[in-house]
């Protein structure tokens, strides 16, 4: 029973970050066609707008999560020795994470 709920748990985790993900690239496809950005500062206005910064933080995280199960999956099918899975697990994990960090920093930095 336990194997159930962890299959269903990527799975929903999968489909919510996808459904999230592709409500987020029509909206902005949506909104940059008709209010697209001039300059640098117009573009910097609207990423450190408050709820545009925390929907790209949302979308970040929800990429990674998406990658995350994605990948993993296709580790747990085709890579058998184990220490090697736990090695590209790892590798996994860090790399996604430092994807996500220097997201955040330039998010950051463009708030300044």
């Amino acid at each position: 029973m336990k194997k159930a709920i962890s299959g269903f748990r990527a799975w929903f985790v999968q489909r919510f970050t996808a459904l999230y993900m592709l409500l987020f690239i029509l909206f902005a496809l949506f909104h940059f066609s008709f209010n697209a950005p001039q300059s640098y500062d117009d573009w910097r206005g609207s990423v450190t707008h408050p709820f545009a910064f925390a929907s790209i933080m949302l979308f970040i995280i929800a990429l990674s999560l998406h990658a995350w199960v994605g990948l993993r999956d296709v580790l747990m099918d085709y890579v058998k020795p184990l220490r090697l899975r736990i090695t590209l697990f790892v590798l996994l994990a860090a790399s996604l994470a430092g994807l996500a960090l220097w997201l955040l920093q330039i998010l950051l930095l463009a708030q300044r």
